[in-house]
């Protein structure tokens, strides 16, 4: 009897899913409106339209000077400048200051800006440093192109866009993006226990609550979620929901990987024609996980466990790279962040852990908390959790006060 291989560790199951995302061409691109690019990833560059600023820009309300001229002594008060006004009057002249408020062009002829509240007025209409001020050219001025360019690339393609990347391009005056189509991602959750949502559920049965948590998560991760109808635990039923998701970049499949002589997706994928990549990694909860292609359509999967803390924690750290990679953002590391343990924490050795657990940020050592929970099937505590510690496979005690990875949601 050939002997089973070895699960590999949770470090090397995500080193080979990054590396096929890594390996994944971006998709076809669509032009739209600035405001619908929230989420999205950009598909071609942004570029400069000119230099930014376009003009040498004040940087505090104060005045516009040669720093010589008032390091010597008072200056004259030729005028007030207010951001978007133009100075029409020539070249700052000699022994001049010019009153200039945040964001306003700086003349041309004057080298420095000087705070207000650096300066006194020893005569009417005059200005001169403050007891114990200096002066320098160039202070509290950006000068013309210092931010970027005219042509220059500002934003790269690949990079998903928020507001930040939103206020640029406006900045640029782009009323519209090139962006990645999203990729369209088929939920399949399995299980004769199973119920939708408008069914009053028998006694011995459950609603079907992954369908609607991967989905959240596929449409959080840049997907087009499309949520398919349940798949019986048979394989005539599991045979006719694959075929069903071959328009779609990704399938996931919730439920049907464990060992029970009723777990049959593993089954059904091979009859489809999938090569499985792993099938089982150490670590739980989500040890049964399944990923794998469908190499005719071209066509990744992952059979997630059906426990529902399960197949949202394998979604994070294995399906989210996957959706991002499909929609063009490239390789996505899980979002792994560190905190501290509030309390003492014993587990068995031999798997990487993920623990619901409540991560208080603040500036210095943000607290980790973990959660009381009743098992990965736990959806309450799950919902108070806001992040999953993560602890090692060589973990046995972790004492309180020491430092731990977690997992963001």
């Amino acid at each position: 009897m050939e002997a089973t291989p070895p699960l590999p560790g949770f470090d090397d199951a995500l080193a080979l899913v990054l590396r096929h995302a890594a390996a994944i061409a971006p998709p076809p691109s669509e032009n739209i409106a600035l405001m619908d690019c929230q989420g999205r990833v950009l598909a071609a560059p942004l570029k400069a339209d000119r230099d930014q600023p376009p003009f040498d820009r004040s940087t505090r309300d104060g005045f516009a000077v040669r720093a010589g001229e008032l390091s010597a002594g008072p200056l004259h008060i030729a005028g007030s400048l207010h951001a978007g006004e133009a100075w029409t009057q020539g070249a700052l002249a000699p022994g001049s200051a010019i009153e200039i408020m945040t964001g306003a062009a700086v003349p041309a002829g004057a080298d420095a800006v000087v705070m207000v509240e650096h300066t006194h007025a020893p005569a009417k209409g005059t200005i001169a440093l403050a007891t114990g001020r200096s002066i320098a050219a160039g202070e509290h001025i950006v000068p013309t192109g210092s931010e970027a360019r005219q042509g220059q690339i500002l934003i790269p393609p690949g990079q998903r866009l928020g507001a930040a990347e939103i206020s640029l391009a406006a900045a640029c005056g782009a009323t519209r993006l090139d962006v990645y189509r999203k990729p369209r991602v088929a939920i399949v959750a399995t299980g004769d226990e199973l119920v939708e949502l408008a069914e009053t559920p028998l006694p011995q049965q459950i609603r079907n609550s992954n369908s609607y948590a991967l989905a959240a998560l596929v449409e959080e991760a840049g997907g087009e979620a499309v949520r398919m109808p349940i798949a019986a635990d048979t394989r005539a039923a599991l045979d006719a929901a694959i075929p069903g998701a071959q328009d779609c970049a990704l399938l996931l499949l919730s439920g049907g990987v464990s060992a029970g002589k009723h777990d049959l997706v593993e089954e059904a994928l091979a009859g489809a024609g999938g090569e499985f990549l792993f099938t089982g990694v150490r670590m739980q909860p989500g040890k049964p996980v399944v990923f794998g292609r469908i190499a005719a359509r071209g066509q990744y999967f992952f059979g997630l466990p059906g426990n529902p803390v399960s197949t949202q924690v394998t979604f994070l750290v294995f399906a989210r790279a996957m959706v991002a990679a499909l929609g063009g953002a490239g390789v996505q590391f899980p979002r792994f962040a560190a905190g501290v343990l509030t309390d003492e924490i014993r587990v068995k050795r031999g798997l990487t852990r993920f623990l619901p657990a409540v991560w208080t940020p603040r500036r210095e050592r943000p607290g980790v908390t973990i959660i009381t929970t009743q098992g990965s099937g736990d959806l309450a505590a799950n919902a108070r959790a806001n992040c999953y510690a993560v602890l090692p496979e060589e973990s046995e005690t972790v004492a309180a006060g020491s430092n731990v990875t977690i997992l963001l949601r």
